[in-house]
């Protein structure tokens, strides 16, 4: 396995991240098979290991620890907050208040005392990210994080967050986790740029496209019974436009792997690599066959041939459908924040305005 620097932290990552996401009742809650999964992927060199609180709603957290207990201190392991742990209003955000609950409960869940890489989920709006970075930069003052980072953050919420840790004396996100794959390039417009010059390391997330690029959706012969489409059935919905486009993308994709003598899965994780920016792609297997296959490819570098047919098929800095975004600005997703209304009046005001309005109709304008 290959390993790899993570941005300028002088921190050592295998090329290949085992992501969690699928322990749990998400995907798998066998805990033996699970255990065998993390031991395999140690074996294969993997020594990246990341999860979430929100995965299973701290399943996933509690599994993946039991699973390193005893081998805690060979591996990096990352974690993160930010995404609704349950209808609480409080229980979600960037907020110091929950910060330092989330903390405290996932070293209890990972059963460990200290957390390698503590990463914000998605941003949030409603807090000032100084608030954000001062909690975790006493965290890290306190020795229950060594590094903080970021995931799906827009390239000019990244700048900002630089310059107020500059600014603040803060301590900076070192790691930014985007989405990136074949089908979501649009980050290397902006966000690895920023991240290359502010010498952050950059774990790519859903290297197959929700598992588009394995090749099991394509004309004829599409799967109706994956996990991922019980999870989140809208991605996979071939009435949308957006989805018949990727059906034609896989098939012209699938042509170039065979080319190249590779499998179509295999071809979209070397590609997420092969961009200098990056330093570690998640894999995540929910199992033991699902992982085996992935780490079939850990050796695979593609040839600039390879490469340029990519571009060919989907351009450089562009997504297939927002489906791929990750992170949506509230301003688009919310009309009224687009949209210029007439501002309030007070009540006195009111009686004026009414009364021009009876006047005007009495001299019929």
């Amino acid at each position: 396995m290959e390993m790899r620097q993570l941005g300028r932290t002088g921190v050592t990552v295998s090329k290949f991240c085992f992501g969690a996401g699928m322990f749990g009742f998400f995907g798998n809650d066998d805990a033996k098979e699970c255990q065998r999964m993390v031991d395999r992927a140690l074996d294969a060199g993997i020594n990246y290991f990341d999860t979430s609180d929100v995965y299973s709603y701290g399943e996933s957290e509690e599994l993946l620890g039991k699973a390193l207990k005893g081998k805690r201190d060979d591996v990096i392991l990352a974690t993160k907050f930010s995404l609704p742990m349950d209808d609480n209003p409080n229980h979600k955000g960037n907020s110091r208040r929950w910060i330092f609950q989330a903390v405290e409960a996932s070293l209890q869940r990972l059963g460990t005392d200290y957390i390698d890489l503590y990463q914000v989920h998605r941003p949030d709006v409603t807090t000032d990210i100084d608030e954000t970075l001062g909690a975790l930069s006493d965290l890290i003052h306190q020795g229950k994080v060594r590094m903080i980072g970021s995931s799906t953050f827009p390239a000019e919420l990244l700048v900002e967050s630089q310059w107020t840790s500059e600014k603040r004396g803060r301590e900076r996100f070192c790691t930014e986790q985007p989405p990136y794959s074949i089908f979501a390039r649009k980050i290397e417009a902006d966000v690895l740029p920023v991240c290359q010059k502010y010498g952050m390391g950059v774990v790519v997330w859903s290297p197959l496209a929700q598992g588009w690029l394995t090749g099991k959706w394509r004309r004829g012969a599409t799967p109706n019974d994956t996990n991922r489409q019980k999870l989140q059935p809208h991605l996979f919905d071939m009435t949308r436009d957006d989805n018949q486009l990727k059906l034609d993308k896989v098939e012209a994709l699938s042509k170039v792997a065979a080319e190249a003598g590779i499998s179509m899965m295999h071809m979209a994780m070397a590609f997420t690599c092969a961009h200098p920016a990056v330093s570690s792609a998640i894999i995540g297997a929910r199992t033991e066959d699902q992982l085996e296959g992935l780490l079939a490819g850990a050796d695979i570098t593609l040839s600039d041939d390879v490469l340029d047919a990519i571009d060919a098929i989907c351009p450089p800095g562009t997504n297939i459908s927002h489906d791929d975004d990750g992170y949506q600005a509230p301003a688009i997703g919310d009309r009224s924040l687009r949209r210029r209304s007439a501002p309030d009046v007070q009540e006195a005001d009111r009686e004026t305005i009414s009364n021009i309005e009876n006047f005007r109709k009495e001299k019929g304008r």
